[in-house]
């Protein structure tokens, strides 16, 4: 019933941008938190940047200053804007909902920089 579903994904050289969204659907989407994870290969899972149902956002220290979280409850929608991109960005990017104790996951969107 609740659904994570990702786009934007890519390949782009260093320094180019991309952004992700997250459509999420089977929830009151205004009231939930969202978050972003990637996993690079050989890497475990990172939480990058996480936006709270009220707007207020936490970017990861590694990546605060190159990429920002917003969303449009309108569009049951949450953006990651991806700037300045590094190689070690490269990852499968994941959205991500915890709802009364469950964790729901979308399918993942691949980012591929390169250098």
């Amino acid at each position: 019933q609740v659904q994570l579903v990702e786009s934007g994904g890519g390949l782009v050289q260093a320094g180019g941008s991309l952004r992700l969204s997250c459509v999420v659907s089977g929830v009151i989407f205004s009231t939930t938190n969202i978050d972003w994870y990637r996993q690079a290969p050989g890497k475990a899972r990172e939480l990058v940047a996480t936006i709270t149902s009220r707007g207020r956002t936490n970017i990861a220290g590694s990546v605060k200053d190159r990429f920002t979280v917003s969303r449009n409850n309108a569009k049951n929608t949450v953006y990651l804007q991806l700037d300045s991109l590094k190689p070690q960005d490269t990852a499968v990017y994941y959205c991500h909902a915890f709802l009364g104790y469950l964790n729901y996951w979308g399918q993942g969107t691949q980012v591929t920089v390169s250098s």
